[in-house]
């Protein structure tokens, strides 16, 4: 440890005498007159990659371009450099016979990150590389602080998404994720406006959380005095259009859910939502299944792509199967034999699912999907069906009263799309918001509220309407073959440094690389902290030894669905085989702040079903009262500790 504090030590010194060093060459730029900050443009004639790309149309003409100084390469009357600007990276060649003695003399005091702009004339060198032979050179910005080692980059996950702006800069291939993402957008907007959407925008914020079920941010307006909610779903607005006499309408927009964060979810994310008049699911699944198939062909060439190391057919017709039929085939419970509470309540303890008292005989069947279809749908599946219970905005289907006319697209085992035929009765519509309201009542806070607006909409009179949701985030995530929601988002939702405390590890601001604050010894009072009592029977050793305590490395770490409380570890033991626990500690911790973490659990307990999922040991945490109320710690250890380390 002592060791790894003085290499810590070095390197901030290190990176502090970078700075001071830049930071002077910027006062001897301004003394001199030639403070690059004065610059206000710099008229570009052309781009890196459109040079490269096309060499025989502009070798040995002269261009203009400007960009980032990502290498530089000095050799006495001559050097070598590249600059990196919105396209791509090219080769500049500076010599001092041409540019001029004091111009080089300045070009060589140049940073790596310094923004420059050129001109010169494009050839190509011996070794085959297409370069600028540079005329003349302006320095437009200083950079202050230095970019990330060449070799290493910007390793840091967390550090990464905080400092997109730096990610962007040294990891290329972050840049094409983006430019992908702005390809989907624009392909799904093509897509819908040649089948006669149009594209409206909604009010972000709402008087009532509806259109679905989940918890939603509070804010408070202060000239009405009114608490508001940012919007949950765009879903209730465009549906009073259709009322209006739009027939077909869709909005792209970013909705706002208070819940967990993990691998596809975050706090504010981007929905896609259309309605159109006069038809019903099945003309959803052939919008969606279009949309789909345009987009990855649009984006990625091919409607066959790979994802998480599976070959995914979107060209093919999607498979539909409904949510009976799926248990029934991958559970082999029969939930059309099933009549009564008490038998989907017996067969769910049968099959290790367990449920809420408030749950119905509909939310077991989804409980169900959860735990043993989901995962099977692999190739894209519309999984229809769905029972009434939870689907308070479907119409139901009028050959089996206790479902509706729903679907969601699953591929790879992931929910992609949802869609209904529309409740347009608004008598049925307010007999479920009636339903929302009283789970609310009995603590579901993802339930909904009684929209009485909305309703008196529905009155008017509603026709015939199917409509669709798309999580285009995930959709960005499945054609660029992102393994986390965070690689699609440029600046996703982040804890901040200094809300708990922690010092961060890697410098990630000026001031902590000028300045060393004094250390002051956090101060902790104990003083109104309740402890449970000790045991009083002694256990004998050999008992205590049977518990096999181990270290482990936390690898990944999500929200489980449907529960408030369960986290999902997948964790390396030392065995080289994930190990899976659940932890009922969501309300203490996001499992962004998890992952990477070594903790300590005990090994050899036997399985144990949770939400359908097995857990196969136990984590442990440290658990006291304070002022009435219960305080938990997950225990965390030094991370040099190994996975698989054996505690005694």
């Amino acid at each position: 440890m002592a060791e790894n504090d003085v290499r810590n030590n070095e390197q901030q010194e290190d990176l502090s005498e970078l700075i001071k060093v830049r930071r002077d060459k910027l006062r001897d730029l301004q003394d001199a007159g030639k403070d690059p900050f004065k610059e206000v443009r710099f008229d570009k004639t052309a781009m890196s990659k459109e040079i490269v790309d096309n060499f025989e149309k502009y070798e040995g003409k002269t261009v203009s371009l400007a960009g980032r100084l990502v290498s530089k390469r000095v050799m006495g009357k001559a050097s070598f450099a590249h600059i990196l600007d919105g396209d791509g990276q090219i080769q500049l060649y500076f010599k001092r016979d041409v540019l001029g003695d004091e111009p080089y003399a300045e070009f060589k005091k140049y940073d790596i990150g310094d923004i420059i702009g050129v001109t010169g004339e494009v050839f190509v060198t011996h070794m085959g590389e297409t370069t600028v032979n540079v005329t003349s050179v302006k320095l437009l910005s200083k950079s202050l602080l230095p970019l990330p080692e060449k070799f290493h980059g910007l390793t840091n996950t967390d550090l990464r998404y905080r400092q997109r702006y730096v990610d962007l800069i040294v990891n290329p291939e972050v840049k094409s994720v983006f430019v992908k993402r702005s390809m989907v957008l624009r392909e799904i907007r093509n897509f819908l406006d040649e089948k006669g959407y149009l594209e409206v925008e909604t009010p972000v914020l709402h008087n009532i959380a509806g259109g679905a079920n989940a918890r939603p941010f509070i804010t408070h307006h202060n000239t009405l005095d009114i608490d508001m909610y940012l919007r949950i779903a765009l879903e209730l607005y465009l549906k009073r259009l259709i009322v209006g006499g739009f027939e077909k309408v869709y909005e792209i927009g970013r909705v706002f859910r208070n819940e967990g964060m993990d691998q596809r979810h975050n706090p504010e994310f981007t929905l896609l939502e259309l309605y159109e008049a006069y038809t019903d699911i099945h003309g959803m699944m052939d919008i969606t299944e279009g949309m789909f198939r345009h987009v990855a062909n649009k984006v990625c060439g091919t409607g066959k792509i790979t994802f998480d190391g599976v070959d995914l057919d979107l060209d093919k017709p999607f498979e539909r199967i409904s949510m009976v039929e799926a248990v029934r085939k991958y559970a082999g419970v029969d939930f059309d034999k099933i009549e009564t509470l008490e038998e989907a309540r017996a067969v769910a303890k049968e099959h290790h699912i367990e449920y809420e008292q408030r749950h119905k005989k509909g939310d077991i069947l989804n409980l169900f999907i959860e735990a043993y279809v989901e995962d099977k749908l692999v190739q894209p599946t519309f999984l229809t069906g769905h029972p009434v219970e939870i689907s308070p905005l479907a119409k139901r289907d009028p050959d089996h009263p206790g479902y509706t006319q729903r679907f969601e697209l699953f591929i790879n085992g992931r929910e992609y799309a949802n869609a209904f035929s529309e409740l347009n009765d608004p008598i049925d519509q307010r007999g479920r918001f009636e339903a929302q309201a009283e789970l609310k009542k009995q603590g579901d806070e993802e339930a909904n509220d009684i929209d009485e607006d909305y309703l008196t909409a529905m009155e008017y009179g509603m026709p015939p309407t199917g409509g669709l949701g798309v999580g285009v985030d995930r959709l960005v995530m499945l054609v660029t073959g992102a393994e986390t929601i965070r690689d699609v988002l440029l600046f996703p939702t982040m804890k901040p440094l200094d809300s708990d405390k922690k010092a961060s590890k890697e410098v990630s601001a000026p001031a902590e690389a000028t300045q060393t604050a004094p250390v002051v010894e956090e101060k902790i009072d104990f003083s109104n902290v309740q402890i449970e009592p000790l045991f009083a029977d002694q256990v004998d050793f050999d008992t205590f030894s049977k518990s096999d305590f181990r270290a482990v490395k936390v690898k990944e770490c999500e929200a489980v669905k449907k529960s408030k409380k369960l986290l999902k570890f997948v964790l390396d033991d030392g065995t080289g085989v994930d190990r899976v626990i659940l932890s009922g500690i969501h309300d203490y911790y996001e499992p962004e702040e998890l992952v990477g973490k070594t903790c300590i659990a005990i090994t050899n307990l036997p399985p144990r079903p949770m939400m359908g999922i097995d857990s196969c040991g136990m984590l442990i945490s440290a658990v006291h009262h304070e002022n009435g109320e219960e305080k938990l710690h997950l225990l965390m250890v030094d991370p040099h500790i190994p996975a698989g380390a054996k505690l005694y």
